[in-house]
């Protein structure tokens, strides 16, 4: 005997109890899910805390310092080698005014120190900084232009910055000083990870 309704149109849509009866559970999945991601925006935000993810520093968890003797540095770059570490994903999306990512690398000279770079790498003041020789190569054998050879005196309101940790790290062995403005927090580290990056 065939089934009668007095009016269909109040059949409700099929699957509506079980949309209704799974969508609590699937914002709580949600909100588990983000949870990490909004917990690391909050403790940037109020507590000063950088993850970084990059191969120039070790992994791990650094925090902002007021301290200007915190010698690691959060920076962003400019020109033309801002555009290159951004068309090239040296950096990822983020908030420097060309819309990339900021750059974490330690101050290796600061005015007044004489910084003389060379085939073999950057010596500060005569003392010869491991793994800073520039490449003409990057990882992916794109070329790159090392900062030219020569001995420089570090001006006043500029900085050089280079990673001893990696010796693929974009820094100073190729676009020179940077500007003491372009630098948004100082930062010391907070809990890192035992880290192998690969130097050949």
């Amino acid at each position: 005997m065939a089934l009668s309704l007095s009016n269909p149109l109040k059949l409700k849509t099929p699957g509506s109890y079980e949309l209704r009866d799974r969508l609590p559970r699937a914002v709580l999945w949600a909100c588990m899910l983000a949870s990490p991601f909004f917990l690391g925006l909050i403790a940037g935000w109020v507590f000063g805390v950088r993850l970084n993810f990059t191969p120039s520093l070790p992994l791990g968890f650094y925090i902002t310092s007021r301290s200007r003797d915190a010698n690691l540095v959060e920076f962003c770059l400019q020109g033309a080698a801002a555009t290159i570490s951004l068309s090239r994903q040296y950096r990822t999306l983020g908030a420097c005014p060309d819309g990339g990512a900021p750059l974490l690398k330690p101050v290796v000279a600061f005015p007044g120190d004489h910084v003389q770079v060379s085939a073999d790498g950057i010596r500060v003041n005569g003392q010869l900084l491991p793994n800073s020789a520039g490449r003409f190569r990057d990882h992916l054998q794109r070329p790159l232009d090392p900062w030219p050879y020569g001995t420089y005196k570090v001006e006043p309101g500029t900085v050089w910055v280079v990673s001893s940790f990696n010796s693929y790290s974009f820094d100073s062995r190729y676009y020179g000083p940077i500007p003491e403005s372009s630098i948004r927090h100082h930062l010391r580290p907070l809990w890192t990870f035992t880290t192998e990056v690969g130097q050949q």
